[in-house]
């Protein structure tokens, strides 16, 4: 091999394909699974005719989730076993890109906390004003509602938005809250009721009748409290993406080496039609491990 080819010695060609291979089908396995529940989901969605919408439907984000994971993936296993550089470069920019984009909409999140809050705020007041319309949002706000023990999105007041509980509505429900909202004891028999006319009164009043407090704040403080669970799991989600980002863009470099070396694609070999030799830049030759960008 000539001395301006880069090598780098430490990463076997096998021991990169074998890692990128197994990587790619991980992950378009994950893929397929997600994009199968949410298959799932939006099906049984569509039998109960809840409502349409991005946010009012959960099973439509997993499946967006599932559809790009399972494309870049496959698109990841089939350059790695063709090592096909065209393949393998779209590959690492998409995971390089989605890496970048997580990055940088979580410091915008952090940096605009005021109008991340308020975006929040408005989707839950949005999802509220459907509330016994929507299973999967009525599910999920009952959730938290019980789990961080909190009522509404900001505070327990803005279930007026929702008509059954507005009080100009008539019923039983009318200027009251779901019992989620309940602070109920452990064990003690649900009342379905106990929010009755509970957004005529004062929140001194309902310390201990219903949760007071907007569960935009309660998950906000629970996030801060568990802060080491919470950076464990981004973690958890952003290293499989940084370690297929190194993965590729070595195998790519490995790749190029061969290329460089023989002046030749893998195909041209197959059918004995010699390609002329890349050109490396001056830059690219400061590194033994970069790729070169056509």
């Amino acid at each position: 091999m000539a001395e301006d080819v880069r090598y780098c010695a430490r990463c076997s060609y096998v021991f990169l394909k074998i890692a990128l291979v197994l990587y790619s089908t991980g992950f378009w396995l994950v893929g397929s699974f997600i994009f199968a529940i949410g298959i799932y989901a939006e099906v049984e969605r569509q039998r109960y005719k809840t409502l349409e919408g991005v946010f009012l439907a959960p099973a439509i984000m997993i499946i967006v989730l599932g559809l790009i994971m399972f494309i870049v993936s496959f698109i990841g296993v089939l350059a790695s076993l063709r090592d096909n550089l065209t393949l393998l470069k779209v590959f690492l920019y998409t995971l390089a890109l989605c890496l970048i984009l997580e990055l940088l909409g979580g410091i915008l999140a952090l940096v605009f906390r005021n109008q991340t809050v308020d975006i929040l705020n408005k989707n839950v007041r949005k999802g509220m004003v459907n509330y016994y319309d929507d299973l999967d949002f009525k599910n999920i706000m009952d959730f938290v509602q019980r789990k961080f023990q909190c009522c509404g999105g900001m505070e327990y007041k803005d279930w007026t938005v929702n008509m059954y509980h507005n009080c100009s509505a008539p019923g039983p429900l009318a200027c009251g809250v779901p019992y989620t909202c309940c602070n109920s004891k452990p064990n003690e028999v649900v009342n379905t009721l106990c929010g009755y006319q509970v957004l005529n009164k004062e929140r001194f009043d309902l310390l201990d009748v219903i949760y007071v407090r907007g569960c935009t704040d309660a998950v906000f403080i629970w996030l801060m409290d568990n802060y080491k669970t919470m950076a464990g799991l981004l973690l958890g989600i952003l290293l499989p993406q940084f370690f297929g980002v190194i993965v590729t863009w070595l195998y790519i470099t490995r790749v190029e080496d061969a290329i460089e070396e023989y002046g030749v694609y893998q195909s041209s070999l197959i059918e004995n039609e010699p390609r002329q030799t890349k050109k490396r830049g001056k830059v690219a030759k400061w590194y033994k491990c970069m790729p070169v960008i056509d």
